[in-house]
């Protein structure tokens, strides 16, 4: 180009126009000149008058960046590296490789924006290059990816090419056993290991996984993704990888590699397709090396919106009734997975305004919300629930959201943020709604604090959902009509419907999951019935009668507009004769 770029960053279109040689400071002062007539970008209309053309716009954008523009006309990416980033990166990111030299694993890739920085800084952590990056045209670019990276590579593809050589029988080294820092760094950074890694986070990103698990066995190193709920294994990579493996991902954590004897903890930052993705690590150790899943957070993904998380209409108003009280105890319950941070966040977005002070305690932070004030349970730093909730009080808040009711301390605290006019929200692990608050009195609270402060309590469950590419109705056998306590004659003219099994499920006939709600509100007789330690079933009896809808019930109403299946109902709620 001539001109060092860096000589050109930061400053405005029209001097690193003139600069370059592309055009005249006149023209340029012309061009302002309309600009002030017409809410049109300087590059655009240069090119409109004639005074230069798109290329040497694009150019100078790569300049003002402090980068290279480089023309790709008649360039062919090179056999000898034009694997070295997988194909799933490449169409993902937009990028091209250039350059590339294997002994310092220096790559120059070519992007069609200057603004594609992540870009840049994904491949240096998913990769481990040292990413030098040039700016060129992007119809060239496009050109180049579809001819060599149109071809899906599978995880599959990339394992049967894998070649087992010294190195990683010597990164091994078993739990306790001394280890080779220099060996595990380099197996730990092969290529081939890399590009495996990649294309599993690749791959499980895009199939909507929730979790990722790497796992040593005595004779193999499996790796599955859990997806909707359910988890699916992958094709196995070789055993002697394993250790390789996990020393990559505690490198792109930045956690101690040297340490194999405790839990480790770690967080990745992403961005894939514009989208900001969190993967959180836990790294255990086991009798046959260490295990790691990684839980991915794709906040694309989050539904935080109240009305969008699949209550129904007397539910969700039910439901912001609860939350917009002015003090008491919301909880939601269910087992780990149910969906009950999802639910309250959704609460919280809905409560997020100015006027509203909103402090929440959890153990860990699932996401960052503007406008909230979140603090994250450190018991090594002695920050508890219990502790942070007692200088919550001396915050001025008006909601507190505590991530788990788990022990008495944290409730009686609860109760007493409630009490001093505060609305509390939080979860709990509890079968249904009704065996919350005997749960809570399990705990050592009192009845009469109990019914004092609980104002409602949302139970609820997440089913898969069938998938729409490959629904289709069928009849059910009686077998499975009996699971649910009905008969052929009870449902004579209701509609059932399956997924038969498509590309777009992974053959499973389920794509997405949405929610069961159970939702028990507070009234006089259900007090005195506390108060007399009544048991779950006569809660749940005088719930019933008051209207509520049971878990099972919400599934059943999914199955009758073909949201859900049968099996899938029977599986995530029990039967109200239980």
């Amino acid at each position: 180009m001539g001109i060092d770029p860096a000589e050109l960053k930061g400053r405005k279109l029209g001097r690193v126009l003139t600069k370059l040689g592309k055009t005249t400071r006149e023209r340029v002062h012309e061009a302002l000149e309309v600009q002030k007539t017409r809410k049109v970008r300087l590059g655009e209309l240069m090119v409109e008058l004639g005074y230069c053309s798109a290329t040497d716009v694009a150019e100078a954008l790569a300049g003002q960046a402090g980068m290279h523009y480089v023309n790709l006309t008649g360039f062919d990416i090179p056999e000898s590296f034009r694997d070295v980033v997988p194909s799933e990166n490449i169409r993902a990111y937009g990028v091209v490789p250039i350059e590339y030299n294997p002994t310092s694993k220096r790559l120059k890739v070519a992007l069609k924006s200057p603004d594609n920085f992540r870009a840049v800084d994904d491949l240096r952590m998913l990769m481990g290059f040292n990413v030098d990056a040039v700016v060129a045209d992007a119809g060239l670019i496009d050109a180049l990816i579809k001819k060599h990276y149109s071809k899906q590579e599978s995880v599959g593809d990339v394992i049967s090419n894998i070649k087992i050589d010294e190195k990683f029988t010597k990164a091994g080294g078993g739990t306790g056993q001394s280890i080779d820092l220099d060996a595990v760094m380099e197996a730990a950074s092969d290529n081939q290991v890399v590009k495996l890694l990649n294309l599993v986070l690749m791959q499980a990103i895009k199939d909507r996984a929730s979790d990722i698990h790497f796992e040593p066995f005595e004779n193999e190193f499996k790796m599955r993704y859990r997806i909707d709920g359910v988890l699916y294994e992958m094709v196995p990579p070789p055993k002697q990888l394993g250790p390789a493996i996990i020393s990559r991902i505690k490198v792109m954590g930045n956690l101690d590699i040297a340490e194999r004897r405790l839990p480790q903890d770690g967080r990745i930052e992403l961005t894939l397709g514009g989208n900001p993705v969190d993967l959180r690590i836990a790294i255990l150790p086991t009798i046959y090396g260490e295990s790691c899943v990684m839980r991915v957070l794709d906040r694309s993904n989050v539904e935080l919106s109240l009305d969008r998380i699949g209550l129904r209409q007397d539910d969700y108003e039910t439901f912001l009734r609860l939350i917009n009280k002015p003090n008491g105890i919301v909880t939601v319950t269910g087992p780990t997975g149910s969906g009950k941070t999802t639910t309250l966040y959704a609460a919280l977005a809905q409560l997020n305004d100015i006027e509203t002070k909103i402090l929440t305690v959890e153990d860990p932070v699932e996401y960052d919300i503007d406008g909230l004030c979140q603090c994250q349970v450190n018991e090594e730093a002695g920050l508890t629930f219990g502790k942070a909730l007692r200088s919550f009080l001396r915050q001025d808040p008006d909601v507190i959201l505590v991530g788990e009711i788990r022990d008495l301390e944290t409730a009686s605290i609860a109760v007493q943020a409630s009490l001093t006019g505060h609305l509390v929200l939080s979860t709990l692990h509890t079968n249904d709604a009704p065996s919350s608050v005997i749960r809570l009195v399990d705990l050592g609270l009192e009845p009469f604090l109990l019914t004092a402060t609980i104002e409602g309590v949302v139970a609820q469950r997440l089913v898969r959902t069938v998938c729409k590419k490959c629904k289709e109705p069928y009849t059910p056998k009686e077998e499975e009509l009996m699971e649910l306590n009905m008969t052929p004659d009870m449902v004579r003219g209701k509609s059932f419907f399956r997924g038969r099994g498509c590309e777009n499920c992974n053959n499973s006939g389920y794509r997405g999951r949405m929610a069961l709600f159970e939702i028990m509100t507070m009234d006089d007789e259900m007090r005195d019935l506390i108060m007399k330690q009544a048991n779950t079933a006569v809660l749940r009896a005088h719930a019933r009668k008051r209207g509520m809808r049971s878990l099972r019930e919400c599934g059943m109403l999914g199955i009758y507009e073909g949201q859900t299946t049968i099996d899938e109902v029977v599986r995530e709620t029990m039967s109200d004769e239980d």
